[in-house]
């Protein structure tokens, strides 16, 4: 359908090879990784950074080149004696990943190139419909994206990031969504499906730790190794990185902040808690803020209804934000706590004025909530914003293809949630 990968996606079909050759593709993602970080570096700067030789930095960048995947930003003229530095940085269109977001309220997917920018994107705000429509509506977005491509460029697609929640069918009550078609999720295999149709590889995760492989990558992970992300949208998902890497977890949930327990809200519009406690879920999600807007017909709020109720300066956006704040402090206290976390990450399908009012007040929050003796952690507004998930599962394929992780050095084949060579 858009084109079989070509040389760039190797790193899932490679076999156990001697140490000399997975020592030689790691040392070329950290060349790429650095490159990521800085935007531009001389042979010489990367040599530094990398700890490798000249002869050995002069390898790579050949071959990096050659695979079109870094090319020459002009020369450094420093002053001094000598040649200027010819400069390198990554090529744009050196490999390129699609993106798809499932999420209960909305179909997203997205072009990306090898350096995060959104060349295209196709979004569909509705309540998610049955996996076969759904599928239909991602293979016709596909193919239109696709066509933004050269025939040389379908080549260089990595494959296809699929973002979802892996619980579709759950916590409805919670979100107070109607049944509709999510039991029908539990049991379709959407990334088997995309594959088939498109003969790509195809990147499975949960949505929130795609969204923080996407801020890890091309956000402010350029410059943070260890931070806690949170993303704001129908629902609100979540994501660890540590030490420069995504944690997982044993089921791929690892930084679920959506089941994080906490009071009960004080809204009258929020559904009452089974138990004693409620969840993060509940109350710090844009369905609790629709359900407060509008409480006989939130199910039919847009984004844009959401995102006008806050430019207006509606109360009940007020009294909404209020209570999300409430509900995040003890959740950040508590995560703070456990991880000794420096930074967290909060992003959301908000977007504008959003994201210095929710900054402002959550900060604010947890300075005055921190424990004696203990700092609190800053905040600070994620990258993409209504883009973090589909970007997110776009950068899926860069990341296990292109990432420096550790297992490349042994040879290991580690299995990814998709079940594909991470």
């Amino acid at each position: 359908m858009v084109g079989r990968p070509g040389q760039v996606n190797t790193s899932r079909k490679s076999a156990r090879g001697s140490n000399s050759v997975q020592l030689r593709r790691y040392n070329e993602r950290i060349i790429l990784q650095i490159l990521r970080r800085v935007q531009r570096a001389s042979k010489a700067d990367l040599a530094r950074a990398a700890k490798l030789t000249n002869a050995a930095i002069g390898a790579i960048i050949q071959s990096l080149i050659e695979d079109g995947l870094i090319e020459e930003d002009g020369k450094l003229h420093g002053g001094g004696r000598g040649q200027p530095a010819t400069q390198l940085k990554l090529a744009p269109r050196g490999a390129f990943g699609f993106g798809v977001r499932v999420d209960r309220t909305n179909l997203e997917t997205v072009l990306v190139d090898f350096e995060g920018k959104v060349i295209g994107r196709r979004a569909h705000d509705m309540l998610l419909p049955a996996p076969l429509k759904a599928l239909e509506i991602i293979k016709r977005d596909l193919e239109s994206l696709g066509a933004l491509l050269t025939t040389e460029e379908h080549g260089r697609l990595t494959g296809i990031g699929l973002a979802q929640p892996f619980n579709l069918g759950a916590w409805l009550h919670e979100l107070a969504l109607p049944e509709g078609n999510f039991k029908l999720w539990d049991d379709f295999d959407m990334t088997e499906a995309l594959e088939t149709e498109s003969g790509l590889p195809v990147f499975r995760e949960n949505d929130g730790t795609a969204a923080t492989v996407a801020e890890l990558f091309y956000g402010h992970g350029r410059s943070l190794d260890d931070f806690l992300y949170l993303f704001i949208g129908p629902a609100i998902g979540g994501g660890l990185c540590l030490g420069g890497d995504v944690v997982r977890g044993v089921s791929g949930n690892a930084g679920d902040v959506a089941m994080m327990p906490v009071p009960p809200s004080t809204l009258e519009t929020a559904p009452r808690p089974k138990k004693g406690f409620d969840i993060l879920l509940t109350r710090a999600s844009l369905v609790s803020l629709a359900r407060h807007l509008d409480p006989e017909n939130f199910a039919d709020l847009s984004r844009l209804d959401l995102q006008a109720a806050m430019e207006r300066k509606d109360p009940r956006f007020d009294e909404w934000l209020e209570d999300c704040v409430g509900a995040l402090t003890p959740a950040l206290g508590a995560a703070f706590a456990l991880l000794d976390i420096p930074q967290v990450i909060i992003d959301s399908d908000l977007d504008g004025e959003f994201a210095r009012r929710m900054t402002d007040a959550l900060t604010a929050s947890v300075i005055e909530a921190a424990p004696e003796a203990r700092s609190a952690p800053s905040i600070r507004f994620g990258s993409f914003g209504q883009d973090a998930g589909a970007i997110g599962a776009a950068s899926l394929p860069m990341f296990f293809n292109f990432s420096p992780r550790a297992e490349i050095l042994t040879g290991g084949m580690k299995k990814s949630s998709a079940g594909v060579a991470a």
